[in-house]
């Protein structure tokens, strides 16, 4: 071959019998060349490089054009048959071709489809590709493939798939009554003269699991910071018909009482900053001790549950609560302080007991804020357990930032996030007390 811009080749000077007219392009790949080829006038380079094959002696020659790209055929020539028809080769071109792919790239076995005649090819298949077992396998007998990290159907369904059954079993779209009615109304005051321990988180998230799923709820908010109100997204601004008004002005209960956006069979009757006032001017009212309690008593209505959100003091307001309650529910957050105030309140409860509410029974205790990583958190649930025995819950409220979320939007942890930790707890402490109350029935406040 001569550097002077034509090539030596037959197929270019007609020394084929082929015609010199014919275009031959200098990229044209001729992709059935191969060793001794019969059409081929002069052997083609070969590759110095490649290793000849010990049992042929072949080696591939050099191809500097793609190999994608067609022959060019002479449709003058007879022996080539029609344009169109495939070209048979010789029986060393193909023992050629074969060799020749010793030293090409291989191609994954998943990708070359299977081909008559050719020989079966090992393949590795790993467990993640094997179809999982199906009813043809049990008709016919056959033993279907079972991976050994196969989980089990607990285990099979992704957390997404577990938070979403817990917030349907939690939302109860339904509306079927799933948590058992008490057959008297079970008026609950929640009081802990320790502020920070969750008396109102409690009083609103019970209150909205309960009336979830079917049960009558009334939350009487008797704190003037008001945050039940706010945790229920009730009016509650200066102006508003509140609790005060009840407690001062002896206005009927049902004229106060508001029903909570989005929440069937809940109540709300809401606190301003006026009822900080309350305990001044209840000094010099008759019967100030159970103002709260002749209101609740003279509602028109029937409430299977009344929750009393108490202010973290033991002042008039407490007392009123605990003469119109009949059940006591205490929230101890899991810290040493929770615990250093308890004696002083179960000794105010006793006093109440004996003088103005012989009714009153310390019902429930509820951990809340526990926080499983502290050594602390441990040592407080096991000496509550040990003091109080079964008035304690099995459900223990964990630290989670859902809870605390949820006021900001005017929500309770139930409606904000129902697959929540926070939620899921709040959901059983609801239920056990709902058993509870079946189990020890109590008198009716009518």
């Amino acid at each position: 071959m001569h550097d002077d811009g034509r090539y030596d080749d037959p197929r270019l000077t007609g020394g084929d019998g082929r015609s010199p007219d014919d275009p031959v392009s200098r990229e044209t790949s001729y992709q059935e060349w191969a060793v001794n080829d019969p059409r081929d006038a002069s052997p083609h380079p070969v590759d110095p490089t490649a290793r000849p094959d010990p049992s042929t002696g072949a080696v591939r020659p050099v191809s500097s054009a793609p190999a994608n790209v067609p022959p060019v055929r002479d449709p003058h020539d007879p022996s080539d048959g029609p344009v169109n028809a495939p070209t048979p080769r010789p029986a060393a071109a193909r023992a050629n071709v074969a060799v020749s792919a010793r030293f090409e790239p291989q191609t994954p076995a998943s990708a070359v489809p299977h081909q008559p005649g050719a020989a079966a090819v090992e393949t590795t298949t790993s467990p993640a590709d094997t179809p999982p077992a199906t009813g043809y396998a049990e008709e016919t007998g056959a033993d279907p493939y079972v991976s050994r990290e196969t989980p089990t159907r607990e285990e099979d369904d992704p957390p997404l798939a577990m938070e979403a059954m817990r917030a349907v079993q939690i939302l109860n779209p339904s509306g079927e009554v799933s948590m058992p009615r008490p057959d008297r109304t079970r008026v609950m005051c929640v009081a802990n003269q320790k502020g920070g321990v969750g008396k109102t988180t409690t009083t609103v998230n019970l209150a909205v699991a309960l009336a979830l799923h079917g049960n009558r709820v009334l939350v009487v908010d008797l704190d003037p910071q008001g945050n039940a109100s706010t945790g229920l997204n009730v009016p509650h601004h200066t102006g508003v018909p509140d609790v005060y008004d009840c407690l001062i002005d002896s206005v009927p209960l049902a004229e106060v009482a508001q029903a909570v956006e989005g929440i069937p069979n809940l109540w709300c009757v809401p606190a301003t900053i006026d009822l900080a006032g309350a305990e001044i001017e209840l000094v010099s009212v008759v019967a100030r001790e159970s103002r709260l309690s002749r209101a609740i008593e003279a509602y028109p209505g029937h409430f299977d549950y009344v929750f009393i959100d108490c202010p973290p003091s033991l002042g008039l307001l407490t007392v009123n609560a605990l003469v119109a309650a009949q059940e006591v529910l205490i929230p101890i957050q899991c810290e040493y302080y929770a615990l250093e105030g308890l004696n002083q309140l179960i000794n105010n409860i006793n006093l109440v007991r004996q003088h103005l509410n012989p009714k009153l029974d310390v019902s429930t205790i509820l951990l809340t804020m526990y926080d499983r990583r502290t050594r602390l958190a441990d040592a407080v649930e096991q000496d509550v357990r040990n003091h109080f025995g079964d008035k304690v819950l099995q459900a223990v409220i964990p630290r989670n930032v859902r809870v605390s979320e949820a006021p900001s939007y005017g929500q309770s942890v139930m409606t904000y996030d129902p697959g929540s930790r926070g939620a899921t707890s709040y959901f059983e402490a609801a239920q056990e007390i709902a058993e509870r109350g079946v189990k020890e029935p109590v008198s009716r406040n009518a």
